[in-house]
């Protein structure tokens, strides 16, 4: 043993001798060096000594390596280690949100193609919900940006405050801690449209030509109500055509019937392309602007600096007639959004920033199993906490009977409010992702649960109870040994009904993040895609039945037999 310690300091001691240019980061100069001299600082020795104590085993009694190569070995890792910790440092990561439609979601992708493009990780929750909730979501640091529109930001988001100018928007958003871009190239504000063949017979340019003009006017009902809409647009321009209100989709067929001549739309409507319109200039420019632009938070600039860099390439890169073409091509195509996000910027930029994508059929399978997982992780989740809260709810219930009525009450008060309405409420105090919807199928799984145990419970004989007493079982005991086994029926009843319901309602999940079915579902009825549509709908069918035949099974180790016959 001395011996070796001494080769051991041996080493140490001639280790500057033998790698007198050795520079790494572990390694550093003395702060006082002897002329000519340098001192190994703390990590060099322990390198030397590990060499040294390596070089010192017998190695090939262990292992048939000779013990200077593993020594050899064993330094060079650790010397290299810094440069691979390094070289593994993850890229920075942009969450991208959008709001639940097409063209949303299309710009959305664009964003996370840009994100690609700037070697950070992209990650794009699509369809997040309404305005509010987005903007919501950027505030709270959820999401990193998503695109905004200027007349949305100033008379829904911002309203309340005083905007004289551009200065004014930009400094209400760093009261926030954000940002905004310059605007993305096109202006998604209302318009005027008629058949482009109907409009070049009657000569019809502009709005203003249709003054005067007997023609059957269809809107909708939001256009008809809207400060800025119809009534804007018939002061305006004279107009004294009575307009009838119909939906956006009856309204596209009545100009192909010819039963409509003018409807209103938006500027970068895919029906535009679909249907051949003609969109009327607004010559007097009474439609406001909405113009594009990304909304992003002020610490994005330090965290992905190359990715607020290239946003502004997108600066008047996307013009309305663009827009109007990648919203056909997703709403009328049936193309995915990402494909088509993909295929602006390469030959917009020349970028290549498409993700490799697997066969249909795999890339089927691949989704349907991930919102399956998502999807039973969230039933599973409430409905473990709902059967925690309800069966004592429902005990308690039982043995209470004049607050038995408002307990119940309560629960099925609960059961009624509409689950957007949950979420509304829930997302500002949650935010986004699977917190507020489990917590909704929480809240709809207590009435059925409660119930059942109540009626169970309340259910058994009065002579099964005395037998319980005269047996000398104490409450805790009568209640574990006799009343809910007798009951256990009537309770997996309400569990069974709470987790179908739990099933269907958790495809609500898709609008505020939260994954599972409803995503496809959501996506389906945006691009109007039955196949899409199926694809959630159908899995969430099938889930529903495996949870009630479960259960059944279930039934058969819970419930008593005798019961079980009795049923």
């Amino acid at each position: 043993m001395p011996h070796r310690r001494t080769c051991a300091d041996a080493i140490v001691a001639s280790a500057p001798s033998r790698l007198p240019a050795l520079r790494h980061p572990c390694l550093r100069w003395s702060a006082t060096p002897a002329p000519g001299a340098w001192a190994a600082p703390p990590v060099t020795s322990f390198i030397w000594k590990t060499f040294a104590r390596v070089s010192s085993i017998r190695w090939t009694k262990i292992l048939p390596v000779p013990s200077r190569s593993l020594a050899v070995s064993l330094v060079v890792a650790i010397m290299t280690t810094p440069f691979a910790v390094a070289a593994a440092e993850p890229r920075p990561v942009v969450r991208i949100g959008s709001k639940p439609f097409t063209e949303g979601i299309v710009l959305g992708e664009v964003l996370a193609g840009v994100a690609r493009q700037a070697g950070c990780a992209a990650e794009h929750r699509a369809a997040l919900g309404g305005t509010q909730i987005v903007f919501a979501a950027l505030e709270r640091g959820e999401i990193d940006c998503y695109v905004e529109y200027s007349g949305t930001l100033e008379r829904e988001i911002l309203r309340g405050e005083t905007l004289r100018g551009p200065e004014n928007v930009a400094a209400a958003l760093a009261r926030r801690g954000l940002c905004r871009t310059a605007p993305l190239g096109f202006d998604n504000t209302y318009a005027l449209g008629m058949k482009e063949t109907v409009a070049a017979g009657a000569g019809i340019e502009a709005i203003s030509d249709l003054a005067g003009r007997d023609l059957a006017i269809a809107v909708s009902d939001e256009f008809i109500r809207r400060a800025d809409g119809w009534p804007a647009i018939r002061d305006a321009y004279g107009l004294r055509q009575q307009p009838r209100v119909l939906d956006h989709a009856l309204a596209y067929r009545g100009l192909e019937s010819g039963h409509v001549a003018v409807t209103d739309l938006y500027a970068t409507d895919p029906e535009v392309r679909a249907h051949e319109l003609r969109i009327l200039r607004d010559d007097r420019g009474v439609f406001r602007e909405y113009k594009a632009f990304v909304l992003y938070r002020a610490d994005l600039a330090a965290r992905a600096p190359r990715f607020v860099a290239a946003l502004g390439q997108l600066a008047g890169a996307i013009e309305p007639a663009a827009m109007r073409e990648m919203n056909a091509r997703v709403r009328l195509d049936g193309e995915p959004e990402s494909a088509v996000a993909a295929q602006f910027l390469r030959e917009r930029f020349g970028w290549d920033v498409a993700a490799a994508e697997p066969a249909a059929a795999v890339r089927v399978a691949r989704d349907v199993g991930r919102a399956t997982l998502e999807h039973l992780a969230l039933v599973a989740a409430a409905l473990a906490a709902a059967i925690a809260v309800a069966v004592p709810l429902g005990i308690y219930a039982q043995r209470r009977p004049r607050l038995a009525a408002g307990i119940l009450g309560a629960v099925g008060i609960l059961q009624t409010i509409p689950a957007m309405a949950v979420l509304v409420f829930l997302v500002p105090l949650l935010g986004l992702g699977w917190k507020p919807a489990v917590v909704a199928l929480f809240l709809y799984g207590l009435l059925p649960i409660v119930r059942g145990t109540f009626n169970g419970l309340a259910g058994i004989p009065a002579h099964l109870r005395e037998s319980a007493e005269v047996l000398g079982l104490d409450g805790r005991a009568r209640l574990l040994r006799v009343e809910l086994p007798l009951a256990s029926r009537s309770i997996l009843a309400g569990i069974k009904t709470a987790a179908v319901i739990a099933v269907g309602t958790a495809t609500i999940g898709g609008l505020i993040g939260a994954g599972g079915y409803g995503e496809a579902i959501l996506a389906g009825i945006r691009r109007a895609d039955a196949g899409l549509l199926m694809q959630g709908a159908v899995p969430a069918a099938v889930l529903a039945l495996l949870i009630q035949a479960a259960c059944d099974v279930l039934e058969r180790f819970v419930v008593p037999a005798g019961l079980r016959a009795g049923g």
